[in-house]
């Protein structure tokens, strides 16, 4: 259910909140964002805990989102795929903005949802460190042990993920497949 995924979200934050982590701020017109900003073994700029697109896409510091989104194009039946079955599934997905992996791939992960106009209050993205923690451990329910893992749930159950680079590389493609084996 997604009662229960949420309420275990809102509890494993509210126990991290008087921590001595630098905090988003929540203001009425933008979602929930807990996180923290860290500086990486290099002294850049990592994120951890629950994250927004815009926060990706519009800082600086990550660069490589555009970069990684300058030959790609989703994959037009994952497109079809996505659209007709958003209103029944949640997407969750983990990465670290350190991880080669995940700056590779999530760029094509959001550049699909964006394509089929995925509802932005049915996609979470989590960021996590080296360790691949994140506040409050969300992901050990979620057992994450490499990232990109992108997670698809109906009802609040999980239905499919891609784990890194997934069976064939084409995430976006994989990422139609399971939600359009959807029913």
């Amino acid at each position: 259910m997604y009662i229960k995924f949420f309420a275990f979200v809102f509890v494993a934050f509210s126990t991290t909140a008087c921590s001595n982590s630098k905090k988003a701020m929540v203001t009425p017109d933008q979602p929930l964002a807990t996180y923290e900003v860290l500086k990486d073994n290099d002294g850049s700029k990592m994120l951890k805990g629950i994250v927004t697109k815009d926060q990706i896409t519009q800082d600086t510091s990550f660069h490589w989102y555009a970069d990684n989104l300058k030959f790609f194009k989703p994959d037009a039946d994952a497109i079809a795929a996505v659209k007709a079955k958003a209103e029944k599934i949640s997407i969750v997905i983990f990465g670290g903005t350190w991880c080669h992996d995940t700056q590779n791939l999530l760029p094509k992960y959001l550049s699909l949802l964006d394509a089929a106009q995925f509802p932005a209050s049915q996609l979470t993205l989590i960021a996590v460190d080296r360790a691949k923690t994140t506040i409050g451990n969300i992901q050990k329910p979620f057992n994450i042990t490499n990232v990109p893992t992108a997670i698809v749930m109906k009802d609040g159950k999980e239905v499919g993920r891609i784990i890194e680079y997934g069976k064939t590389a084409l995430v976006d493609k994989e990422l139609g497949a399971i939600i359009a084996s959807i029913q």
